[in-house]
């Protein structure tokens, strides 16, 4: 027989590629991981993994377990929802994970909602970059995530989750308004960007590859209060999406860019007919 929690490891092992990042994004250590695994391939009877240098790849065995593992915990996440909304109430705890711009504009409100409309829900709200939300809800430590796509960088897809889109927004050139005020004048600009990695930086980057040039970032901060603020005091430019436009500085001027950032829900596969799935969905509309 084998384990759904092994099934679970080796679908992670596959999305990272070693045991030590599988170990970091579940909290495990790496060699429990190896230890389970190795459990999972004498149940299976098969070897499954193939070990080249400092990361392992899947065997024709192990790419075929994948692919059952991710029916299967989907399969599990359905009969688990279809349980929970046989209650009359809606109750529990419901874990949210949103990127800082959004938990001003979008998700104060939607926990008023869910205060008034649910009283016998725990949310629990934490901030995190998009970028980190599918292992967040892959390893059962959020219930549901806002998650962002600039639409000037590639889409993913995220095995074992599903996604609804919740809404739209544009994306503006910020720049104090004594400097260039187009993209195409702010070539030899400073440039003020996210923390590399982080999908706003990556949306920095590619839109002005995308206009010809690589921008000269001279300041990173995450938080976009920081960045306006920089801009007004003449230290550089930056892209900023609209939610983040908020108590924009007098000497700040947002000009529209041919950009798009998309924000939509997303949770494990099969958990949409869960009750709290449900609650969050409506409360995050709403707005």
């Amino acid at each position: 027989m084998l384990d759904v929690h092994r099934l679970r490891l080796l679908r992670e092992l596959s999305l990272h590629g070693t045991i030590a990042a599988v170990a970091q994004s579940l909290d495990y250590t790496p060699s429990a991981v190896s230890q389970q695994l190795a459990t999972l391939e004498r149940e299976a009877g098969r070897p499954l993994l193939e070990r080249t240098g400092r990361s392992v790849r899947l065997t024709e065995a192990g790419r075929i377990l994948v692919g059952h593992a991710d029916a299967v915990l989907a399969r599990l996440e359905r009969a688990r929802a279809e349980l929970d909304a046989l209650g009359t109430e809606v109750a529990g705890e419901l874990r949210i994970g949103a990127f800082s711009s959004a938990m001003r504009t979008v998700v104060t409100p939607a926990l008023l909602r869910l205060s008034r409309d649910h009283p016998l829900l725990r949310v629990r709200v934490t901030e995190i970059d998009p970028a980190t939300a599918p292992d967040e809800l892959r390893s059962r430590r959020l219930d549901v995530a806002l998650i962002q796509h600039y639409d000037c960088l590639p889409a993913r897809d995220e095995p074992g989750l599903d996604t609804e889109p919740l809404f739209d927004e544009a994306v503006h050139l910020a720049t104090h308004r004594d400097r260039p005020r187009t993209l195409a004048e702010c070539t030899g600009e400073r440039w003020i960007s996210g923390t590399v990695g982080t999908m706003c930086d990556d949306a920095t980057v590619r839109t002005c590859e995308n206009a010809g040039f690589t921008p000269r970032v001279r300041h990173r901060t995450d938080d976009f209060a920081a960045v306006l603020a920089l801009v007004e005091a003449g230290q550089g430019v930056a892209v900023i999406p609209d939610l983040a436009a908020v108590d924009v500085p007098e000497d700040v001027l947002l000009t529209p860019l041919d950009v798009v950032r998309h924000t939509s829900l997303a949770y494990r596969r099969g958990a949409s007919r869960d009750p709290l799935i449900g609650a969050a969905r409506a409360a995050l509309r709403s707005r």
